[in-house]
């Protein structure tokens, strides 16, 4: 592919938050931080979520069908970003200090947490080292006000770096 530099930093230029996606399977639950969250339709509403093959909580969203999505506040630490972002599930207990509710067997992240919303399965589509699946929205709830984190605000004012199973990773960016 030519123009690899334009092409990503054109790519650079899309919006995204930060989000937690949270899921169970077999009685272990599991988030991560994603970038990748969007509303796909109003009636009924539905949302679709990028998650990395390799990553613990693809493995319990395929597997459960359900799947949470935590909107994540501009003040959140970058500990807590760290826990979700760059530590593995396989390796420790992220809900073990985190403050959470479950939804029936799905868990949702409310710590640092504006909003959350859970959604069953009903779609998913193979994109490469991602998944994309699409999910109906079962329950949502504000948990407070604020403004939301961007990944822009994320990365100029908290310094923050990006995850190499990240949908938006790429090596000539990360230099």
């Amino acid at each position: 592919m030519e123009n690899l530099d334009k092409i990503f930093s054109a790519l650079n230029k899309l919006s995204y938050g930060l989000y937690i996606v949270s899921s169970a399977f077999d009685g272990k639950k599991n988030g991560q931080l994603a970038n990748t969250v969007f509303q796909i339709t109003p009636n009924p509403p539905k949302i679709a979520i990028a998650l990395n093959k390799g990553n613990l909580t693809h493995e319990m969203v395929d597997k459960s069908g359900l799947f949470s999505v935590s909107v994540l506040e501009e003040e959140t630490p970058l500990t807590f970003i760290g826990l979700f972002g760059f530590k593995s599930g396989r390796d420790i207990d992220k809900f073990e200090k985190v403050s959470h509710q479950m939804d029936g067997d799905c868990p949702i992240v409310i710590e640092n947490a504006l909003s959350c919303l859970k959604a069953k399965v009903v779609a998913k589509m193979d994109a490469g080292s991602h998944t994309l699946f699409m999910g109906e929205i079962i329950s949502g709830q504000i948990l407070k006000n604020g403004t939301a984190l961007t990944y822009d605000f994320y990365q100029k004012n908290k310094k923050g770096k990006t995850h190499k199973n990240a949908t938006t990773f790429n090596k000539i960016t990360e230099k």
